[in-house]
């Protein structure tokens, strides 16, 4: 059987590297991106299942998420945003920009499998 890959975008080591682990523990392959400005290009080419995104970041991941959901080759991919609960209005602009889910941190590691499952049933 295939895994499918997922994408996750972080530049903070964690919780970025525990997501990553988590990940491939549930039999994902993962591609792990550290640099905003490759996510787009990465996810046109590599076409994954999903696509995890910390929006703790110098760069406007908002702004990436938009324009994944305007591509027509990614706009069927889901992703799942996450932040700091303290960062809700981080959170609400990346729903906004067409994130499946956006959560805390805290909830993406409690219960990252159900939030991946309702991700992939969404889109």
């Amino acid at each position: 059987m295939t895994q499918p890959l997922a994408i996750v975008f972080y530049e903070k080591l964690m919780p970025g590297s525990q997501l990553v682990n988590r990940l491939q523990d549930l039999n994902y392959r993962v591609q792990a991106i550290t640099d905003a400005a490759t996510l787009l290009a990465t996810t046109q080419r590599e076409m994954p299942m999903l696509v995890l995104a910390d929006l703790a970041s110098k760069a406007d991941i908002t702004r990436v998420i938009s324009d994944l959901k305007a591509d027509t080759t990614t706009a069927h991919i889901p992703v799942i945003a996450f932040a700091d609960e303290k960062a809700t209005a981080q959170l609400a602009a990346a729903q906004a920009a067409g994130a499946a889910l956006a959560v805390s941190e805290a909830g993406l590691s409690t219960y990252l499998p159900q939030l991946l499952n309702q991700a992939l049933h969404i889109e």
